[in-house]
């Protein structure tokens, strides 16, 4: 078994997020897959024996209006039936764990409430994807850095293997995780996914002493802000309105940020931002992944994350790990199959999907 990587471990979207781990979606399926991820990571740190350094610190979504509050009513009833965490708090309640927010009457987006997810957090990118690579390779997956799939071997509608420029690898059963680039991989294959690619940026200012104390996040301001364990503010918001596969983004958007940070919390005016990314995502339709075998015996997709890849990862690799294994989908990947844009049966996660959908 091997892992193949065109670029270096976590060069891709792994290290190019803001880490943010919930698991307070609204339909069944959805719930249910990102519910299982959320308990692995609860034990992943001690499974792996490597700190991912995985902070519970609990996920605000902030509501700005009576039709924001009725869904976030919506969304935490439905998570309780669910069995998953979740409580409605009023402006009080947000103002007691954020201080620094303004929930005033003379805010321009008055906060209303908010959704409290206490077991969301952050956790560490790098960490999580060297922790993982540790463990794979301690299960005898070979790594391969720095190699490049450049074709599907395809006979008789099977795969038996990739070209890579390092050489060809012959394989029964391939599956692609490669987000962005995931249409790509399967044109190579002669399929058309219903995906789109879009730059996603994100933020991180100069170190602060602790003044944030959970994951606050906003989609009516449109502004999302943790932060991180060296004190720097870590910040994003939406997708670049066109396609593409540059790791950069535009300008407006980083405008766009921070006037809704600023917005959110006043007292960050004054405060430097260090530096600025971009990452590749993949959106689908219904804000939901593609978890799924295709018409070509043997090729699985995994991918259509859009900006939910991170929280979903442990999850997500057990199911697809699972179903591979298997050859047949694991019962929590099944409703996210490609056949469901033919189907209709769509999962569709856009008000939970929160800010960057």
């Amino acid at each position: 078994m091997a892992v193949i990587e065109k670029g270096w471990l976590g060069g891709g979207n792994t290290a190019r997020n803001t880490t943010i781990v919930r698991s307070n979606y609204l339909w069944d399926e959805a719930a249910a897959l990102f519910e299982h991820s959320m308990k692995l990571w609860e034990g992943l740190t001690q499974e792996l024996n490597y700190n991912v350094m995985f902070s519970q610190r609990g996920v605000l979504n902030l509501g700005h209006t009576l039709q924001d509050m009725r869904d976030i009513q919506r969304r935490v009833n439905a998570n309780r039936l669910n069995g998953i965490d979740g409580e409605v708090l009023d402006t009080r309640g947000v103002q007691d764990l954020e201080p620094l927010l303004d929930c005033s009457s003379r805010a321009r987006f008055p906060i209303m409430g908010a959704s409290w997810q206490a077991r969301g957090g952050v956790a560490r990118h790098d960490a999580v994807a060297w922790g993982f690579a540790r463990g794979a390779d301690a299960h005898g997956v070979d790594i391969l850095q720095q190699t490049e799939v450049t074709g599907l071997m395809i006979r008789d509608g099977q795969i038996y293997g990739v070209q890579t420029n390092h050489g060809d690898i012959e394989a029964k059963t391939v599956g692609c995780v490669v987000a962005g680039n995931s249409g790509v991989l399967a044109n190579m294959a002669g399929l058309k996914l219903p995906v789109e690619s879009h730059p996603l940026q994100a933020l991180v200012s100069e170190p602060l002493k602790p003044v944030v104390n959970t994951v606050v996040m906003s989609n009516h301001v449109h502004g999302y802000v943790s932060q991180s364990d060296k004190g720097d503010l870590v910040i994003g918001a939406g997708i670049d309105g066109y396609t593409g596969y540059g790791q950069r983004g535009s300008y407006p958007v980083i405008e766009h940020t921070l006037q809704a940070i600023v917005e959110m919390f006043p007292a960050f005016s004054r405060v430097r931002m260090n530096r600025q990314w971009g990452g590749i995502v993949d959106t689908t339709p219904d804000a939901s992944p593609i978890i799924s075998k295709t018409k070509v015996k043997g090729l699985y997709f995994n991918c259509g994350w859009g900006t939910g890849g991170f929280k979903a990862t442990p999850g997500s690799a057990h199911v697809f790990a699972a179903s591979l294994a298997k050859r047949e989908m694991h019962p929590l990947a099944a409703p996210f199959s490609i056949e469901r844009f033919h189907t209709g049966a769509l999962v569709d996660e856009h008000g939970a999907a929160a800010v960057a959908h």
